[in-house]
Protein backbone atom coordinates (compact mmCIF):
# COMPACT_ATOMS: atom_id res chain seq x y z
CA UNK A 1 0.00 0.00 0.00
CA UNK A 2 1.42 3.73 -1.06
CA UNK A 3 0.78 6.12 1.90
CA UNK A 4 0.87 9.76 0.85
CA UNK A 5 1.64 12.00 2.88
CA UNK A 6 -1.04 14.79 4.19
CA UNK A 7 -0.65 17.74 2.17
CA UNK A 8 -1.93 21.43 2.49
CA UNK A 9 -1.53 24.18 -0.70
CA UNK A 10 1.48 25.99 -0.36
CA UNK A 11 1.11 29.88 0.07
CA UNK A 12 -1.63 28.82 2.39
CA UNK A 13 -1.08 31.52 5.65
CA UNK A 14 -2.89 31.25 8.54
CA UNK A 15 -2.90 32.50 11.97
CA UNK A 16 -0.89 29.75 14.63
CA UNK A 17 -3.01 29.93 17.48
CA UNK A 18 -0.22 28.63 19.80
CA UNK A 19 2.54 30.85 21.85
CA UNK A 20 6.11 30.47 20.17
CA UNK A 21 9.04 31.16 21.56
CA UNK A 22 12.74 30.34 20.25
CA UNK A 23 16.48 30.60 22.31
CA UNK A 24 19.63 31.13 21.13
CA UNK A 25 22.79 30.57 23.52
CA UNK A 26 20.17 30.71 26.10
CA UNK A 27 18.63 34.24 25.26
CA UNK A 28 15.35 33.87 23.80
CA UNK A 29 14.96 35.67 20.70
CA UNK A 30 11.24 35.69 20.18
CA UNK A 31 8.00 35.07 22.18
CA UNK A 32 4.46 35.26 20.28
CA UNK A 33 1.17 34.75 20.76
CA UNK A 34 0.71 35.97 16.52
CA UNK A 35 2.73 33.63 14.64
CA UNK A 36 1.22 32.52 10.95
CA UNK A 37 1.74 29.47 9.68
CA UNK A 38 3.07 29.21 6.56
CA UNK A 39 3.07 26.45 3.87
CA UNK A 40 6.18 27.01 1.97
CA UNK A 41 5.80 23.24 0.90
CA UNK A 42 3.15 21.44 0.93
CA UNK A 43 3.52 18.55 4.13
CA UNK A 44 3.97 20.95 7.01
CA UNK A 45 4.23 24.65 7.60
CA UNK A 46 7.16 26.89 9.09
CA UNK A 47 6.25 29.80 11.40
CA UNK A 48 6.84 33.45 10.68
CA UNK A 49 7.28 35.61 13.89
CA UNK A 50 6.24 39.24 14.04
CA UNK A 51 9.03 41.48 14.38
CA UNK A 52 7.99 43.35 17.26
CA UNK A 53 7.88 40.05 19.10
CA UNK A 54 11.65 39.76 18.33
CA UNK A 55 14.62 40.86 20.21
CA UNK A 56 15.69 43.31 18.44
CA UNK A 57 19.11 43.27 20.01
CA UNK A 58 19.64 40.08 18.70
CA UNK A 59 19.51 40.93 14.92
CA UNK A 60 22.42 42.11 12.90
CA UNK A 61 21.10 43.81 9.78
CA UNK A 62 23.54 42.77 6.88
CA UNK A 63 21.71 45.26 4.58
CA UNK A 64 21.04 43.21 2.38
CA UNK A 65 17.67 43.04 -0.01
CA UNK A 66 16.02 40.55 -1.46
CA UNK A 67 12.99 39.95 -4.07
CA UNK A 68 11.33 36.29 -2.84
CA UNK A 69 8.18 34.70 -3.29
CA UNK A 70 6.63 36.28 -0.94
CA UNK A 71 8.10 39.96 -0.78
CA UNK A 72 11.20 42.08 -0.39
CA UNK A 73 12.78 40.99 2.57
CA UNK A 74 15.82 42.17 4.31
CA UNK A 75 18.41 39.92 5.52
CA UNK A 76 19.43 39.73 8.69
CA UNK A 77 21.77 37.26 11.13
CA UNK A 78 21.55 36.34 14.77
CA UNK A 79 23.73 37.00 17.86
CA UNK A 80 23.18 36.19 21.08
CA UNK A 81 24.80 34.32 24.31
CA UNK A 82 27.67 34.36 22.75
CA UNK A 83 26.59 32.62 19.30
CA UNK A 84 26.40 34.24 16.00
CA UNK A 85 23.99 32.80 13.00
CA UNK A 86 24.89 35.12 9.87
CA UNK A 87 22.18 35.37 7.41
CA UNK A 88 19.40 33.29 8.70
CA UNK A 89 16.52 35.94 9.28
CA UNK A 90 14.52 37.61 6.27
CA UNK A 91 12.55 40.62 7.43
CA UNK A 92 9.82 41.07 5.20
CA UNK A 93 8.78 45.01 3.95
CA UNK A 94 6.03 44.25 1.67
CA UNK A 95 3.36 41.94 0.77
CA UNK A 96 0.81 39.82 2.92
CA UNK A 97 3.75 39.25 5.22
CA UNK A 98 5.14 42.68 5.46
CA UNK A 99 6.84 42.78 9.14
CA UNK A 100 7.35 39.17 9.56
CA UNK A 101 10.58 37.71 10.29
CA UNK A 102 11.06 34.52 9.09
CA UNK A 103 14.06 32.14 10.98
CA UNK A 104 16.24 29.19 9.46
CA UNK A 105 14.56 26.57 11.46
CA UNK A 106 18.77 25.52 12.29
CA UNK A 107 19.51 28.80 13.27
CA UNK A 108 17.93 28.64 16.96
CA UNK A 109 19.09 26.56 19.32
CA UNK A 110 15.37 25.32 20.50
CA UNK A 111 11.87 26.06 19.80
CA UNK A 112 9.02 26.02 21.53
CA UNK A 113 5.06 25.47 21.86
CA UNK A 114 3.72 26.68 24.61
CA UNK A 115 6.28 25.05 26.92
CA UNK A 116 6.57 21.80 24.83
CA UNK A 117 10.26 22.28 22.84
CA UNK A 118 9.57 20.87 19.02
CA UNK A 119 11.87 19.37 17.15
CA UNK A 120 12.65 19.17 13.08
CA UNK A 121 9.87 21.52 12.09
CA UNK A 122 6.44 23.28 13.13
CA UNK A 123 3.71 20.50 13.94
CA UNK A 124 1.14 20.11 11.25
CA UNK A 125 -1.86 21.23 12.85
CA UNK A 126 -3.85 18.86 10.14
CA UNK A 127 -1.56 16.05 11.38
CA UNK A 128 -2.93 13.85 14.37
CA UNK A 129 -0.96 11.32 16.47
CA UNK A 130 -2.51 8.80 18.67
CA UNK A 131 -1.06 6.41 21.25
CA UNK A 132 -3.51 3.87 22.24
CA UNK A 133 -2.62 0.63 24.35
CA UNK A 134 -3.72 -2.38 23.08
CA UNK A 135 -3.79 -6.60 23.63
CA UNK A 136 -3.44 -7.19 19.47
CA UNK A 137 -1.50 -10.07 18.44
CA UNK A 138 1.97 -8.81 16.92
CA UNK A 139 4.70 -10.71 15.07
CA UNK A 140 7.78 -9.70 13.24
CA UNK A 141 9.56 -11.45 11.55
CA UNK A 142 12.42 -10.99 8.67
CA UNK A 143 13.05 -13.89 6.09
CA UNK A 144 11.15 -16.50 8.02
CA UNK A 145 13.33 -15.10 11.34
CA UNK A 146 11.50 -13.92 14.33
CA UNK A 147 12.55 -10.63 15.40
CA UNK A 148 9.85 -9.98 18.66
CA UNK A 149 6.08 -11.56 19.34
CA UNK A 150 4.05 -9.81 21.89
CA UNK A 151 0.14 -9.14 22.91
CA UNK A 152 0.76 -6.08 24.37
CA UNK A 153 1.66 -3.88 22.30
CA UNK A 154 1.38 0.05 22.04
CA UNK A 155 -0.09 1.14 18.71
CA UNK A 156 0.69 4.30 17.40
CA UNK A 157 -2.03 6.31 14.58
CA UNK A 158 -0.30 9.10 13.33
CA UNK A 159 -2.15 11.01 10.12
CA UNK A 160 -0.80 9.72 6.60
CA UNK A 161 1.28 7.19 7.93
CA UNK A 162 1.04 3.64 8.53
CA UNK A 163 0.11 2.39 11.85
CA UNK A 164 3.41 1.94 13.74
CA UNK A 165 3.81 -1.25 15.92
CA UNK A 166 5.72 -0.42 19.51
CA UNK A 167 6.56 -3.31 21.29
CA UNK A 168 7.76 -4.17 25.34
CA UNK A 169 11.91 -4.78 25.03
CA UNK A 170 11.24 -8.14 26.57
CA UNK A 171 9.22 -9.30 23.36
CA UNK A 172 11.84 -8.54 21.42
CA UNK A 173 14.99 -10.63 20.37
CA UNK A 174 17.43 -8.56 20.38
CA UNK A 175 20.26 -11.71 19.83
CA UNK A 176 18.75 -10.90 16.18
CA UNK A 177 19.64 -6.58 15.88
CA UNK A 178 22.74 -4.87 16.20
CA UNK A 179 22.86 -1.59 17.76
CA UNK A 180 23.35 1.26 15.21
CA UNK A 181 24.42 5.01 16.18
CA UNK A 182 21.85 6.12 13.84
CA UNK A 183 19.53 8.50 15.77
CA UNK A 184 16.28 10.85 14.32
CA UNK A 185 13.91 13.13 15.42
CA UNK A 186 10.74 13.72 14.45
CA UNK A 187 8.19 16.98 15.57
CA UNK A 188 5.57 14.52 16.89
CA UNK A 189 7.39 12.07 19.36
CA UNK A 190 11.15 13.90 19.66
CA UNK A 191 14.30 12.12 19.64
CA UNK A 192 14.88 8.55 19.39
CA UNK A 193 17.43 6.73 21.71
CA UNK A 194 18.23 3.84 20.00
CA UNK A 195 18.20 1.84 16.44
CA UNK A 196 18.96 -1.24 15.70
CA UNK A 197 20.05 -3.13 12.48
CA UNK A 198 19.07 -6.57 11.06
CA UNK A 199 20.85 -8.96 9.26
CA UNK A 200 21.23 -7.63 5.88
CA UNK A 201 18.73 -4.83 6.41
CA UNK A 202 20.02 -1.45 8.20
CA UNK A 203 18.25 0.36 10.65
CA UNK A 204 14.73 -2.08 11.07
CA UNK A 205 13.81 -0.52 14.93
CA UNK A 206 14.38 1.99 16.60
CA UNK A 207 13.06 3.68 20.41
CA UNK A 208 12.10 7.00 22.43
CA UNK A 209 13.40 6.66 26.06
CA UNK A 210 11.68 10.30 26.33
CA UNK A 211 9.16 10.85 23.93
CA UNK A 212 7.11 13.73 23.78
CA UNK A 213 4.06 14.42 26.50
CA UNK A 214 1.43 13.51 23.65
CA UNK A 215 2.78 9.54 22.92
CA UNK A 216 4.40 8.84 26.17
CA UNK A 217 3.33 5.45 25.96
CA UNK A 218 5.54 4.51 23.37
CA UNK A 219 8.56 5.26 25.80
CA UNK A 220 11.40 2.49 25.87
CA UNK A 221 9.22 0.33 24.03
CA UNK A 222 10.54 -0.88 20.26
CA UNK A 223 8.83 -0.14 16.88
CA UNK A 224 10.06 -1.99 13.50
CA UNK A 225 9.53 -0.27 9.92
CA UNK A 226 6.88 -1.79 8.63
CA UNK A 227 8.47 -0.95 4.98
CA UNK A 228 11.27 -3.36 5.89
CA UNK A 229 10.12 -6.41 8.19
CA UNK A 230 7.16 -8.55 7.85
CA UNK A 231 4.16 -7.81 10.61
CA UNK A 232 1.38 -10.07 11.01
CA UNK A 233 -1.54 -8.82 13.29
CA UNK A 234 -3.70 -11.04 14.88
CA UNK A 235 -2.33 -14.10 12.63
CA UNK A 236 -3.11 -11.72 9.41
CA UNK A 237 0.08 -10.87 7.71
CA UNK A 238 0.24 -7.16 7.00
CA UNK A 239 1.56 -5.82 3.10
CA UNK A 240 4.49 -4.21 3.60
CA UNK A 241 3.65 -0.16 2.79
CA UNK A 242 5.19 2.12 0.51
CA UNK A 243 6.49 5.42 2.52
CA UNK A 244 8.22 8.61 2.15
CA UNK A 245 10.82 7.21 4.56
CA UNK A 246 11.52 3.69 2.62
CA UNK A 247 10.56 3.55 -0.79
Amino acid sequence: MDYPRMAADTDRVEPAPRRVSGTLGDVQVFDTTAARYVWEWPYYPQYYIPVGDVDAAVLVDERHEQRLKRGTARRHGLRAGGVERPACVRVFDDGALAGYARFDWDALDAWYEEDERIFVHPRNPYVRVDALRSRRHVRVSLDGVLLAETRTPVLLFETGLPTRYYLPRRDVDFTRLTASATETACPYKGVTSDYWSATGVEDVAWSYTFPTAAVAAVADLVAFYNEKVDIALDGVPLERPVTHFVR
